[in-house]
């Protein structure tokens, strides 16, 4: 069976690209790397890089998101992607220093979006539509509000 593999086109030298998600993912590994070229694995998910110059930058069209447990795993991640020149943007987006979008996204928006009480997760949904980093706390307050 074939596989899709993103292929991401980076402005910069491959081996700080590794070395910065090797230091914001406990589960990235390098499979190959040279000057132009590389592969990484991240969570079990496949990356080629191509040093590639400034040509074609990164936009939020495209993005990965990261299932996270709880709001520890969403503050880790939100602080180690904006820290040295990511953005913060609404939902739950950023942008690292790269410039590659992420949606840190807690597991339990997703229950709540897909709630059978509708009243519920629409107030869910506007609570999130206000937040940068999304904040648990506030979906949950927003979930049992009547």
């Amino acid at each position: 069976m074939s596989r899709i593999t993103p292929f991401l086109w980076f402005d910069a030298p491959l081996d700080q690209v590794a070395d910065y998600y090797r230091a914001i993912f406990p589960d990235f590994s390098v499979v190959s790397l040279n000057p132009m070229t590389a592969t990484f694995d991240i969570a079990g998910q496949r990356l080629h890089a191509l040093n590639g110059g400034p040509k074609y930058p990164f936009t939020p069209a495209v993005s990965f998101m990261i299932d996270c447990e709880d709001q520890a795993d969403v503050d880790r991640y939100w602080d180690a992607l904006t820290a040295g020149g990511g953005a913060e943007s609404m939902c739950g987006w950023l942008t690292d220093r790269y410039g590659l979008s992420w949606q840190v996204i807690p597991k339990a928006l997703g229950r709540y979006l897909g709630d059978p009480d509708r009243a519920k997760a629409e107030r869910v949904t506007r609570a999130m539509l206000a937040m940068r980093k999304i904040d648990v706390a506030a979906l949950d307050r927003a979930a049992d509000a009547a």
